[in-house]
This record gives structure tokens, C-alpha cells and sequence, in this order.
């Protein structure tokens, strides 16, 4: 099978829910936007080296149908960052029960029906391929949650927040090994973590 990785900023309490707008994703009531302040350069430059990594190793994204489209509602005219362009130009796997084709965003294909099933027949097809997910709380757990995530890239936050959606309500994903780690001028640790093999334990 191919690898996927799952990256996502989180407070120190796990909350993963809107971490870029207040409006970003309002469900119960929640307001997001706490990453912001924490944005410095050392952040921008360790992701922009991964995301310059995985266009050349050309992974696709694997979205969940919000994230999606709040993406397209936001980076496509960007231009006054490094990211848009590598985003325009990167397939994107939209995984979702409800969207229906042709998706507006330019290299989007639709995954239709169960989640972890499109995804296994991805991989069936392009053996060795791999994914990265950003965001895409819902899609990520229930991959979680069949043990086919390969790899974990958290940017862990110095805050809590008390309330939101959590990146590992109601999974449980077992030990994990840290790999790498860089902490950023204003306390934000990007930390890899890969599944930790039995054998390790």
C-alpha cells in the first residue's frame, strides 16, 4: 500500500478545529483563528520545505469535503505567498458523500462513497503512491481509525482552548515515535511522529 501523512496545527489540548479564520468552520459555535498569531518564519520555512518535498515526490492531497472547500474559497487567487501555486497545481483527492463532479479546482478528482475504501482502491491502483492530508479532521479519523496513516506532522500550539474539535476524540492510534522536531520563535513545536512498531515497545 502507499503512505499517507496527516498534517495538522493543534493546541496543546488537541483542539484542531479552525485553525486559520474565525469563520473557518463555526460548527457548535466555536471561533477559530488561534494559529495566527503564532506564524513566524521559521514555521513558514520548515513547511514550506515540506510541502516543496512532497510536490517533487509528487504526492497528492487527500481532502475531506470542508476543507476542501474552504481551500478553494481561499488560496487559488492568493498571490502574495509561496503556497498557492504549488496547491493549483497538485492533485487533489477530495474524499466525499455529497459532492458531486466536475469539482471547480483546477487537478481535483472526487472520491466518492467510504472513505477508507476510495482510498484503499487509490492505492490499489497507483501502488507505492502517496498522500498528505491537511486538515480534514473527519477523513483523518476514520483513517485513524483503520491504522492507514503513516506518518504524523503536528505543529502543536502553546495554548488550550478548553472546547472544539479534537484531532483524536474517539481513536486511538497507539504508541507513536517522534522522528524530528523544530520549535519555532514563538513556542510552536513542529513535530513528525511515526506509528511506533510493536516490536519497539
Amino acid at each position: 500500500m502507499g503512505t499517507i501523512t496527516a498534517v495538522v496545527n493543534l493546541t496543546l489540548d488537541g483542539v484542531m478545529q479552525a485553525p486559520g479564520r474565525a469563520d473557518e468552520d463555526t460548527r457548535n459555535g466555536f471561533t477559530g483563528g488561534w494559529a495566527h498569531p503564532y506564524a513566524d518564519p521559521v514555521q513558514g520555512r520548515v513547511m514550506g520545505e515540506h510541502m516543496a518535498a512532497q510536490a517533487a515526490g509528487e504526492s497528492a492531497l487527500l481532502l475531506g469535503r470542508r476543507t476542501y472547500q474552504d481551500f478553494y474559497q481561499v488560496w487559488p487567487n492568493r498571490t502574495d505567498n509561496p503556497y498557492t501555486e504549488v496547491l493549483n497545481k497538485t492533485e487533489k483527492l477530495v474524499a466525499s458523500r455529497t459532492l458531486t463532479e466536475p469539482l471547480p479546482w483546477q487537478n481535483s478528482t472526487l472520491l466518492s462513497g467510504d472513505a477508507v475504501t476510495a482510498v484503499r482502491e487509490v492505492f490499489a491502483e497507483r501502488p507505492g503512491s502517496s498522500l498528505v492530508v491537511l486538515g480534514s479532521g473527519e477523513l483523518l479519523r476514520s483513517l485513524m481509525r483503520a491504522g492507514m496513516i503513516d506518518e504524523y506532522l503536528l505543529s502543536i500550539h502553546p495554548l488550550t482552548l478548553g472546547s472544539g474539535q479534537r484531532l483524536f476524540d474517539g481513536v486511538d492510534v497507539g504508541a507513536l515515535r517522534l522522528v524530528e522536531s523544530v520549535t519555532t520563535t514563538t513556542g510552536v513545536l513542529i513535530a513528525t511522529y511515526r506509528p511506533a512498531a510493536e516490536e519497539s515497545l
